[in-house]
């Protein structure tokens, strides 16, 4: 029934589309269905757009199969006690920059299974529309802010600010390091920095905050990273390391950095065909760049957005679908 299913949908009206998608998940959750040998697949939800239109997609795919699945809706920092403790079976978003230290630890704990890269590279780094260069001449290169700070300043102050959301960087320490007259606001999520950089780019006035690729931006929205010095190891141990010989992180953050799948211990042994998939995952840049579109830029709820970003790339889950694994006989 799901492959008929699945074979009509292309040519069934997205309203139909979306009421046989919620009859799957409710039947996934049935009495039937939860007195099905196979366990429930624990998913975590994290605090960003494509992590969760990704995993809500897999999710759906689980789903079709007769996987039942549970999401669990956590911070980035609960997430790596809770794959420890089986509470949630994978994690398929650990990005370099922001999770690559938390990630050797655990791995050196032998708690986590690192289950591989990406073909996807990152970065984490200051991030500008690409109109705010008529502004301030010499960007993106960093040293142009040491001349045109004010133009990032409210009305009321010459120091220059820099938007950033609930996640932990060394900006402060940048910023000190480099002598950048600028200092970091805060926000509880990132759907009011993108409500500010609307509002920005609306008026054409110029704003800068914490942004990465791959994502939305990289295809709704023209801009560019600042190009703060190079990484390196010893930027963030050797204050004689780089151009200031007296403070550490005078360089930006890991540019090319890798995105990796990650499981808990038990996986393989609880449900190896969800294992093997997990391992064969492979999303490049453009795949998670539209994850978050269709749902930051689009204005899609994250539901619909799961399930018009599985119908496109449904392709690539069935090639990352181990052999034996996930048929309607099984």
């Amino acid at each position: 029934m799901i492959i008929f299913l699945n074979r009509i949908m292309v040519k069934l009206s997205l309203a139909k589309s979306l009421l046989i998608w919620l009859l799957l998940a409710t039947l996934s959750f049935s009495p039937l269905a939860t007195a099905s040998p196979k366990p429930p697949i624990m998913i975590p939800l994290l605090d960003w757009s494509s992590q969760r239109v990704v995993v809500k997609a897999i999710g759906l795919y689980f789903t079709e199969h007769k996987y039942p699945v549970i999401y669990k809706t956590m911070t980035s920092n609960r997430l790596w006690g809770s794959l420890a403790r089986g509470n949630v079976y994978f994690h398929t978003n650990v990005w370099q920059a922001s999770g690559g230290k938390k990630l050797q630890s655990m791995l050196e704990k032998k708690r986590i299974i690192d289950m591989g890269n990406h073909s996807a590279q990152t970065m984490e780094e200051w991030w500008y529309p690409l109109y705010v260069e008529k502004h301030c001449p010499g960007l993106p290169d960093w040293g142009a802010l040491l001349q045109c700070s004010h133009i990032f300043a409210p009305s009321d102050d010459t120091k220059g600010v820099y938007n950033v959301g609930p996640w932990q960087y060394n900006d402060a320490d940048l910023i000190r390091s480099l002598g950048l007259n600028f200092h970091i606001k805060e926000y509880q999520n990132y759907n009011q920095i993108w409500k500010k950089l609307e509002r920005a780019i609306a008026r054409q006035q110029p704003i800068l905050l914490l942004n990465w690729t791959p994502n939305w931006t990289d295809q709704r929205i023209p801009g560019r990273f600042i190009e703060f010095p190079l990484f390196h190891p010893k930027c963030e141990t050797q204050a004689s390391w780089g151009i200031n010989p007296e403070l550490k992180y005078d360089c930006g953050n890991i540019r090319n950095g890798w995105i990796k799948k990650v499981a808990w211990n038990g996986l393989e042994q609880t449900a190896p065909c969800i294992f093997k998939f997990i391992g064969n995952m492979d999303l490049t840049n453009p795949m998670i760049a539209e994850a978050s579109a269709l749902v930051d830029y689009d204005k899609k709820s994250e539901d619909l957005a799961a399930i018009l970003w599985l119908e496109k790339y449904r392709s690539k889950f069935r090639t990352w679908t181990a052999k034996g694994c996930f048929n309607t006989a099984s």
